[in-house]
């Protein structure tokens, strides 16, 4: 049997940067992960790309995880467009209107990964008491208000003050508390790549709400071999149409991302491996319960359209460590009922809005009666017009 004050389930980018920043309380921390730990220090290339506002650049930074990516690999966001069908207006949210001289920055989601694992592995090697536990499977977890057992696969026990899950939005550790949650499947699946293409994109992202289709762009800085203009291209359907569309070989796959983009990006060419992922939003009823939270996407898993789901996440690791690095200050219980429910007050007071009405928007945004597409196209106009409510999305796409 081990003891540990934290326990961690997954580890990865918010469970990493949860254990960064608990650490530095001087608490000790195990970080249980079902991946090997080769994959962890080196994770593979999965398609996305993170879309992080300025408060999340500065929390990484204090993490010491932002140095840690390439500065070829931070592809700056200026700005942001919304289009509806073909119409080629388009509703534009400009970085000026958030005071900043960016909304945000781009970043594969595997770069975050291995930054914020090298950063723990820093930390390691400078004497924190994090210790990994890498091809290793929850089995069990229970709570009292004594303590936390977590069982392992491999037969191994933790016993520690608090358990936090931080294993995806599909999290078992929380099912194993009996957390239940609002999931909501969208019927659709999104497939994401990166792509090179002959029109500049400015650094603005898109947001298209197409007919039968929803299509996103996220600015990447100019491929490193070609120089050409590239981005992250993220293409919504239904299951099947994905999987058509993931079939096709590279050439067919071009002139069909040409076709959908209207040739508004001129010739398209892939540039990497293509993923598909189910379109499922998550919403546990609580954060937390008797000596265990959630974090990341265990705690809110956003649908992609607003950007937030990772930014969500590193807000709550911040709102939840700063709690128990006061209550270690003083003296008190780290796990206390007070104080993860503070934790819980205060993350879905900040998630649970947005979180609501990404589902509207999604919901209106994406039907294709005509009734609906006026609709859209009115609001997206009468929204360009107002400047007050482009600059509260403005704040929010910055942070």
């Amino acid at each position: 049997m081990m003891h540990t004050d934290v326990v961690i389930v997954g580890a990865g980018p918010a469970g990493l940067c949860l254990a960064n920043a608990l650490s530095r309380t001087g608490l000790s921390i195990v970080l249980v992960e079902q991946q090997r730990i080769d994959a962890l220090g080196e994770p593979a290339f999965d398609g996305r790309e993170i879309a992080l506002t300025q408060k999340s650049v500065a929390y990484l930074k204090t993490l010491g995880a932002w140095e840690r990516i390439d500065a070829h690999a931070k592809s700056q966001l200026a700005d942001a467009r919304v289009f509806n069908g073909s119409s080629p207006f388009s509703m534009k949210i400009g970085h000026a209107l958030s005071g900043h001289a960016e909304l945000g920055w781009l970043v594969s989601n595997h770069l975050i990964r291995r930054a914020a694992f090298e950063a723990v592995e820093h930390l390691r090697d400078s004497g924190a008491a994090i210790r990994v536990m890498a091809s290793e499977r929850v089995t069990d977890v229970d709570t009292d208000a004594c303590g936390a057992r977590v069982r392992l696969e491999s037969g191994a026990t933790l016993t520690a003050q608090l358990v936090v899950a931080a294993d995806s939005r599909f999290s078992a550790t929380r099912r194993m508390m009996g957390i239940a949650a609002e999931m909501h499947d969208f019927g659709k699946s999104m497939l994401v790549c990166c792509m090179t293409h002959d029109a500049p994109h400015d650094h603005a992202a898109w947001e298209w709400f197409g007919h039968r289709q929803t299509l996103a762009l996220l600015p990447m800085n100019a491929d490193p071999q070609s120089g050409a203009h590239r981005s992250s291209v993220v293409v919504t359907l239904g299951a099947r149409e994905i999987e058509q569309l993931n079939q096709l070989d590279a050439d067919a796959f071009d002139r069909e991302i040409e076709r959908r983009f209207e040739r508004r990006l001129g010739a398209m060419s892939l540039r990497s491996t293509r993923h598909v992922y189910p379109l499922v939003s998550v919403y546990p009823k609580r954060f937390v319960a008797k000596r265990f939270a959630t974090a990341g996407d265990a705690a809110v898993g956003m649908h992609p359209v607003t950007a937030h789901g990772f930014n969500f996440g590193l807000a709550g690791i911040e709102t939840l460590a700063s709690a128990i690095a006061d209550a270690r200050a003083a003296g008190l219980d780290i796990a206390s009922d007070a104080l993860l429910a503070r934790y819980e007050r205060e993350h879905r007071q900040a998630t649970r809005p947005l979180y609501l009405i990404t589902r509207f928007i999604t919901e209106v945004y994406t039907r294709d009666s005509l009734p609906a597409r006026i609709a859209r196209d009115a609001m997206l106009r009468i929204g360009e017009r107002l400047t007050p409510f482009k600059r509260v999305v403005a704040t929010s796409l910055a942070g």
